[in-house]
């Protein structure tokens, strides 16, 4: 079985998303090993996201994310990286396939309700960070 970290973040907390996401993801026959609802702090968010560091929007990136709850998890089942990335959809909203989260709940590039690992090896890093 595959391990991910899946984050609902603040505008998807804010908005009361996280039961029909939990629910996504369950129906999917995936399973939430570990969850936590918290407010980041300035390190855990910078190194959350720190491959995009020297990036412009890095600031406003760590300002999002600290601006309220989110939900982190720990995510298990079965190619799990791969279908949950497809049922996130695309980062941009615009472009986002209808079904996706974010096809049917983003409206904003920064805003954009959830993250997903991209690999073994990030889902590994994040879920460290996040569940020390």
């Amino acid at each position: 079985m595959e391990k991910t970290f899946i984050m609902i973040k603040p505008d998807g907390v804010r908005r009361g998303l996280m039961g029909e996401i939990i629910g996504r993801i369950e129906r999917k026959g995936f399973r939430i090993t570990k969850a936590i609802l918290m407010k980041p702090n300035k390190e855990l968010a910078e190194d959350h996201y720190i491959e995009h560091k020297e990036k412009p929007f890095f600031n406003e990136l760590i300002e999002y994310i600290q601006a309220g709850e989110v939900m982190a998890m720990e995510v298990v089942g079965e190619n799990v990286i791969e279908i949950m990335r497809l049922m996130i959809g695309h980062r941009d909203p615009k472009v986002a396939s209808p079904g996706t989260i974010r096809g049917d709940f983003a409206h904003s590039l920064t805003e954009n309700i959830i993250h997903g690992s991209d690999s073994p090896e990030s889902a590994e890093r994040e879920l460290s960070l996040w569940f020390r």
